[in-house]
């Protein structure tokens, strides 16, 4: 696929990669996890899964991340909401969502918006809210005053960053504490040593969820990036068999 770039109202592009749909087939749309892209390795994972099985896909960055234009600290989680919602607009049909870490949290405003076009939803080590449960009474006390938060990468490199603009945005979306509304199949899965999203919350999803067809996955000796081959396996697994009842109706003869 070759990389396009897709503007947005603020001037920087997002950088977008989309393979489109064969026939009556859905289309996967990738959401990467805080500060992440499109090239990790469960995005470039579901890409292969794409091309080898005929179902489309569409990957990008978040304005500020990976290939995108601008900086970090210019973007809130409700900008990376916009830029799913645009980034989901390059596509026809039916559309089987999946969301990694933070990007698990956007899946569930985009299938909230996007009403009957999102057939099934797919979190990875999901972390909505974490703006709530994810920081201390310290941590919030420290960005309320300095208006930035640095912490240590747990996978080493640059500190990571959280602006208290960034944190307020999330504290507009956070949803566990109502009902998350969509009926399709939801399949959410969670390392049973994820250090960064406690398995909690995703238990917590499951029930704020709506649908009836709700499944949690806990993968033994998972961590939160879920990306051991055997951990990428059980993603492709799952993906197909949504993918099966996600297919459009064909016309009758």
């Amino acid at each position: 696929m070759t990389l396009q770039h897709l503007a947005r109202p603020s001037g920087h592009a997002i950088a977008v990669r989309h393979r489109p749909a064969v026939a009556d087939t859905p289309t996967i749309l990738f959401l990467p996890g805080y500060a992440s892209d499109m090239m990790g390795s469960k995005a470039l994972a579901l890409d292969a899964l794409a091309e080898r099985e005929g179902l489309g896909i569409l990957r990008f960055d978040y304005r500020g991340t990976g290939e995108s234009e601008g900086g970090f600290v210019d973007f809130t989680l409700e900008d990376w909401l916009d830029d799913a919602l645009a980034a989901a607009a390059l596509t026809d049909g039916p559309l089987i969502v999946i969301g990694s870490s933070m990007g698990g949290w956007l899946m569930l405003h985009l299938a909230e918006r996007l009403g009957d076009r999102v057939q099934a939803l797919v979190g990875i080590a999901a972390a909505p809210d974490f703006t709530d449960w994810g920081y201390s009474d310290a941590d919030k006390a420290a960005l309320a005053e300095a208006g930035e938060l640095r912490r240590d990468n747990p996978y080493g490199g640059e500190a990571e960053l959280t602006t208290l603009r960034l944190w307020r945005s999330g504290e507009r979306l956070r949803l566990l504490e109502r009902p998350v509304r969509f009926e399709g199949p939801v399949r959410l899965l969670h390392g049973d040593r994820d250090a960064e999203v406690p398995l909690e919350i995703a238990i917590r999803l499951k029930d704020a969820l709506t649908s009836h067809d709700v499944q949690v996955t806990v993968v033994k000796g998972g961590t939160h990036r879920l990306s051991a081959p055997h951990e990428l396996a059980l993603l492709e697994t799952t993906v197909m068999a949504l993918a099966a009842g996600a297919r459009a109706p064909k016309s009758p003869l």
